[in-house]
């Protein structure tokens, strides 16, 4: 197992990420009320904001819209919502940086809905709800592949913790998600929604993008809000 724990210090960045701090916190609040009643007053809640596909297509009654949204702050349990809240505590706080508060929102909300719409194109008839905010980090995590591939995260294998280039981190994850698409339906990870997720991003990112960030450059530690750093292409390479 291969768990991010950590980049920058998020708390000493000039501009707070106040979106990513607000999304783990109304994550870990809905959870709480989830897990705070009797078992079938948790499925009620599952069953009313999460998305049921064949239910979604159903022309005679489908759910309503926003469930396209609320099931992303549902969660199964508490490996579920930690194993979602640190790659969003990790990768979060660099993706608002490039795209302002507001358009991280609206980024995030989107990846959430791409992935929702293809692990509902990958199985229709699938009649349990799906839960959980892994299609909208997916979204994260590939926005963050393509700001700062570089990047050096601290991250957890088996129980040594190691400080490893991000695209090594994020590729693991990418590749991961890919090999077991073949194990959708016998699996209670939803690993469409995950792929969604990262193509909504892939596709949303440059377009939402501030002006003054570059796409796929090395960025020297630390950096900051609109002062990237790029390292020389000579310096990389070393003396010849």
């Amino acid at each position: 197992m291969v768990l991010p724990l950590y980049d920058d210090n998020p708390f000493k960045l000039p501009v707070k990420p106040v979106v990513t701090w607000m999304l783990i916190l109304s994550n870990v609040l809905i959870f709480l009320v989830e897990i705070s009643g009797s078992d079938a007053e948790t499925e009620a809640i599952i069953n009313a904001f999460g998305i049921t596909p064949a239910a979604l297509l159903d022309p005679t009654a489908p759910p309503p819209a926003y469930t396209l949204v609320t099931y992303m702050f549902l969660h199964a349990n508490m490996g579920h919502i930690f194993g979602n809240m640190i790659f969003l505590w990790v990768f979060g706080d660099d993706v608002e940086e490039v795209l302002g508060r507001g358009r991280f929102l609206l980024f995030y909300l989107l990846c959430g809905i791409g992935g929702a719409l293809f692990f509902v194109a990958s199985d229709p008839d699938f009649q349990g709800p799906l839960i959980g905010a892994s299609g909208a980090i997916s979204g994260v995590v590939i926005a963050y592949a393509m700001w700062r591939p570089c990047a050096r995260v601290t991250v957890l294998v088996s129980v040594i913790p190691l400080r490893i280039a991000a695209f090594w981190v994020i590729g693991l994850f990418v590749v991961t998600q890919l090999v077991n698409l073949e194990s959708t339906g016998k699996s209670d990870v939803a690993y469409w929604a995950h792929l969604g997720g990262m193509i909504t991003g892939a596709i949303l990112f440059p377009l939402l993008k501030r002006r003054g960030y570059q796409l796929f450059e090395c960025i020297r530690e630390p950096h900051y809000p609109g002062t990237p750093v790029v390292v020389p292409l000579a310096e990389q390479e070393g003396p010849r």
